[in-house]
């Protein structure tokens, strides 16, 4: 049966309870440290050697497709009702809006030291403490729109530009990536500093705190940031039909590339299923 996500924005109380429950009883289990330390795993850069699957390159978003459908089967095993909402970041953009209430994730960190204490994944809550992280931090930070450095969350225009491109993705396949739906979405850009950050990376960046790296699904948002994400791309595959994942063929054993990202019929780890495979959910779910 296909299920729908839905702007998390207009969840009812009822469903704001259920979601929040089911994601507090995946962590009670054990298993949302899983997700976390399959994430940073996966958290591979161009500069390092091997295997770029989840980062900087083209499966991008097939691989956070399939991880937000482990996540949401998890949490479907607690309670079959619930789905994985998603954050409109050009719509609702305020630090007190949703989805920073105290039902639901929970508001900006403390000035001292950036600690969440509101909400349900609040550490003193007792039910949300950070077992796998890359610091030694225990509980969930946050520094919403960062408070000594502001910096604002993507419009609808910064979407737009990226929606717009007709091509999915382009060699050199990697962060540096000048042309190509992906890389405008996945948001990695010339220069340093707040103005390389566009799109997905701008929002990682404005949520800040355990947002920003690869233990960065120790924050519940990360799968409502994931969610916008992945209807970025139906969006993108309705408006240009026919276009498809790129690369649709493994790079040649002479291209830097070779072995390093994952063509569109190749097993994309740590899963046994392709790009080509993951391009089409219309059987799986839909958005609202």
């Amino acid at each position: 049966m296909v299920y729908t996500r839905k702007d998390v924005s207009t969840l009812t109380r009822a469903e704001r309870q259920r979601f929040v429950r089911a994601l507090l009883e995946v962590k009670r289990r054990g298993e949302y440290d899983e997700f976390v330390r399959t994430h940073i795993e996966y958290y591979v850069a161009d500069g390092e050697d091997g295997l770029r699957a989840a980062h900087m390159t083209p499966s991008f978003l097939p691989w956070h497709r399939r991880f937000l459908l482990d996540l949401e089967r998890a949490l479907q095993r607690v309670d079959a009702s619930v789905s994985v909402p998603y954050w409109d970041w050009t719509k609702d953009r305020g630090t007190t809006s949703a989805p920073w209430t105290a039902d639901l994730l929970g508001g900006t960190g403390r000035a001292s030291d950036h600690q969440v204490t509101t909400g349900p994944f609040a550490y003193r809550e007792g039910n949300w403490t950070l077992r796998e992280n890359v610091t030694d931090t225990r509980f969930l930070t946050r520094d919403l729109g960062r408070r000594r450095d502001p910096i604002k969350l993507p419009t609808k225009s910064d979407l737009e530009w990226a929606l717009k491109d007709p091509v999915y993705d382009t060699a050199p396949w990697d962060s540096t990536s000048a042309k190509g739906f992906r890389n405008k979405l996945e948001g990695w850009g010339p220069g340093r500093g707040s103005a390389s950050w566009r799109n997905h990376n701008r929002v990682h960046r404005w949520v800040g705190g355990v947002m920003v790296g690869g233990a960065s699904v120790n924050d519940p948002v990360f799968w409502l940031v994931h969610a916008f994400v992945d209807l970025q791309w139906s969006r993108w595959q309705h408006r240009h039909r026919g276009a498809r994942y790129l690369p649709d063929r493994p790079p040649g054993q002479s291209s830097p590339q070779h072995g390093r990202i994952v063509a569109r019929h190749q097993r994309m780890p740590p899963w046994d299923v392709t790009p080509d495979q993951l391009e089409d959910h219309s059987r799986i779910y839909r958005y609202a």
